[in-house]
């Protein structure tokens, strides 16, 4: 598989993640989606084990947080330690490359929550703009 047949380079870098065919596509899905971001934002203070970081990940299941964790595992961004203990004990914590993603992350994630003033009210000027007079946006 040649990586500029699957990834067009319309930059400088070897992968395009506007490609369809393109591996960092998938990579990113993983970081970005709901339970991939909120759990490397966790990670990003230490390590956990697993029924302590589904904790910290308010409404993960227990099936979402381990496809998660597979899939960042898999990409190279978390590391699973498995101790021979028992009962076993298992940690997450993130790799090297899972901090630098991490910390860009959580970075978007400070900045959108010191935003949400501004937000709420753009939500709320959308809303009044699109509700006949009359009607509750929520109905």
């Amino acid at each position: 598989m040649s990586t500029s047949q699957e990834c067009p380079q319309g930059r400088d870098l070897p992968y395009d993640v506007f490609s369809r065919g393109c591996p960092s596509r998938a990579t990113l899905e993983h970081v970005t989606g709901r339970w991939g971001a909120l759990t490397l934002g966790a990670l990003s203070h230490g390590s956990f084990r697993f029924n302590e970081l589904r904790r910290r990940v308010d409404g993960v299941s227990e099936k979402m947080l381990a496809q998660t964790l597979h899939a960042l595992e898999r990409d190279g961004l978390v590391h699973r330690e498995a101790q021979p203990t028992n009962p076993p004990r298992v940690d997450y914590e993130l790799t090297e490359l899972g901090r630098g993603t991490a910390r860009r992350l959580v970075a978007l994630i400070e900045y959108l929550e010191g935003s949400m003033d501004e937000v709420l009210a753009a939500r709320e000027r959308y809303d009044a703009a699109r509700t006949p007079a009359g009607r509750s946006a929520t109905a």
